[in-house]
Parts: structure tokens; sequence; C-alpha cells
């Protein structure tokens, strides 16, 4: 009489395969306060890093980023002193970063030019040294201090109650709106990434497994990963009961109700944090009736938003001298001249 065969039990296993991961870490937002790097340069107090990769998590923060820019120059009348090109560079490091550079050109005579424009990510403002305090400097590429002349660089910033070196930009309210918009589409790429599901969990309870079948289940089931890549598969365990092997599944669709709450929700804070009528954001309505009159919300928003910006750049003109002042449009003026 043949013996009935031994069978092994094995330990519990698991495994995981991956998922995508996040541009950026929530830690972007800890305030970091001002610090002398080897007692050259003052450290700003938020990764100006961590704010450009910010200004491309979110597309509504991305395109606030352009529209503001964009109405800082649309009625900036160019001149010699300074360019279309350096005022519109200018304004969207202001906005991104909440402050922006220029750098004063003299001929050989000592006589001023114009201005250019200093990208504001690799500013720094430089410690005091022979009394000079107003002292600027850029990192090159190569990680060192190029440093400017006492007085060469105007900085042009936001104000920030807790420090006065540089500026902070005014969405630093709402990151984590942005950063929580950047998540719900994470998550949304990862169910789609994962077969359009929400996971599952694939449970084995026979014994009639051998472990070289259960590595290479495994593996079957980690190459399936994709959008509708696990359609179907065959698995024989003879003499195993119904119950031996279970797809469990983790979640549901009704996620796609949450996922659209939290989009809409963390969209309608990134625009109020940056102020933009959904009118002007490119945001479609959610009713037949529209926003109403958008040359209306247009006007108010050049008072409100886009003047007050003018205003900033206007400082330009104490450090200009007489005759070689910059200047804006104003909307009447523009369309009449167009």
């Amino acid at each position: 009489m043949s013996s009935k065969p031994t069978i092994k039990i094995r330990a519990g296993s698991n495994f995981s395969f991956g998922d995508p991961e996040p541009v950026l870490n929530n830690n972007l937002t800890d305030y970091l306060g001002i610090f002398t790097h080897n007692g050259e340069y003052y450290t700003p107090p938020v990764s100006l890093t961590g704010l450009v990769k910010c200004s491309r998590a979110n597309p509504h923060h991305a395109s606030a980023l352009y529209f503001k820019r964009n109405m800082a120059t649309k009625w900036f009348i160019p001149s010699p002193y300074l360019s279309q090109k350096s005022l519109s560079r200018a304004a969207y490091d202001y906005h991104w970063a909440g402050q922006c550079y220029f750098r004063a050109r003299y001929n050989t005579f000592g006589q001023f030019l114009y201005f250019e424009h200093l990208p504001a990510l690799y500013i720094r403002k430089l410690a005091p040294k022979n009394g000079q305090f107003n002292r600027y400097g850029m990192l090159t590429s190569g990680g060192k201090l190029m440093p400017f002349l006492n007085d060469e660089v105007v900085q042009l910033k936001n104000y920030d109650p807790t420090q006065g070196i540089y500026g902070t930009p005014e969405y630093l309210a709402g990151l984590q709106s942005m950063l929580l918009n950047e998540d719900a589409t994470l998550f949304r790429r990862r169910y789609y990434k994962n077969g359009a599901h929400m996971g599952y969990v694939f449970l084995n309870t026979s014994g009639e497994m051998s472990e070289e079948d259960e590595d290479l289940l495994s593996k079957e089931i980690g190459s399936s990963k994709g959008v509708g890549n696990f359609r179907s598969m065959f698995l024989s365990l003879p003499g195993a009961d119904a119950d031996s092997v279970k797809i469990l599944p983790v979640g549901d669709i009704s996620t796609k109700d949450e996922f659209e709450r939290v989009k809409n929700i963390t969209r309608n804070d990134v625009l109020a944090m940056h102020r933009i009528n959904p009118a002007l954001s490119g945001v479609m309505p959610d009713n037949d009736a529209g926003y109403g009159d958008i040359e209306k919300i247009g006007r108010v928003n050049y008072e409100n938003e886009v003047v007050p910006i003018q205003q900033v750049f206007l400082q330009l003109n104490d450090y200009l001298p007489a005759g070689k002042m910059i200047a804006f449009k104003e909307p009447e003026t523009a369309i009449a001249a167009e």
C-alpha cells in the first residue's frame, strides 16, 4: 500500500511591485530660516528648486504663473533700458519665487546702459563685506559663486515679515492644496497603470502549490501590471478546495467620485491662492450660464491684480537716470494704439 505523499507547508509570503513616485516630497513647505553658507551668502528660507518643481506639478498652478506673467508684460512699453524679454522673465520669476533681479550694465565711462534680467533661481544675497551691504552673487553650474559689484544688482521682492533678505511667493499658503491635487492625479495614474483597478490580494491557502510554482506565479502577476494587461490566468491545483485560491479586491470604482471631488476642491484652492477668476483660467464652467461678462471680469482683474504688479516693476525707476524711466500703457491707450 503506497503511502500518502507528505506536503510541506511553507511559511506565508508576500510581494509587491512598484508604482509611480511623486516628483516632490511634502517637506518643501518647511520654513528653513535664513543662514549663511560658509559665511559667503544667505540661503533662501524656502527651497527655490522645490518651488520650481512645484511650478510643473499642477496644471492650474503652472497656468496661473504664466497668466500673471502675461498680464504683467501685456501693457509694458519696451525701451532701450529694459527690454520686453527681460521684463517677461523677471515677471515670471517674481510670481514663482516672490522675487526677481536685474543687473545694471554700464559703459566704459560708467554711464548706465540698460537693465538685464538675472535668474532668481541662482541669485544669492552675499554676506556684508568691507562695509558693503548690497552685494549679490550668482551660483554657476559648477556650484561656484560669481559675485557682482556692490549696488550692481537690483532686487524686487514680495515682502516677507519673518526676514528682509529674500522675498517669498504669495501662493505658499496654498501649496498643500496644490500638492494634494498632484497626489490625487498620481493616485489615479496608479489606478490605471495597475490595470484599471484598485489592486488586489492574491490569497493562496492551498498546500498543493510548490515553491517553484509560487515563484513562477509571482513573476507572472508582477509582469502583468499595466492598463488592461492582466486579463486572465490559468491555475491548476488538483485536489485543492474551491476556496484555496482567492482574489480579494482592495477598494472599488466608487473612488472615482472622491477623485473628482478632490481635484475640483484643490483646483478652486489653487485659483483662489492666485486670485484668478475661473473665467480667466481656462476652466470650463459647471453650468450653461457660464461665468458672466468676461470683459467686466477682465477689467476688475486689471485694477486689482495687474496694476499692483506694474507698480512693483515701476520701482526700477528709482534706480534709473532722469529721462530713462520705464512705463506701462493704460488699457484704453493700448486699444487705441492697436
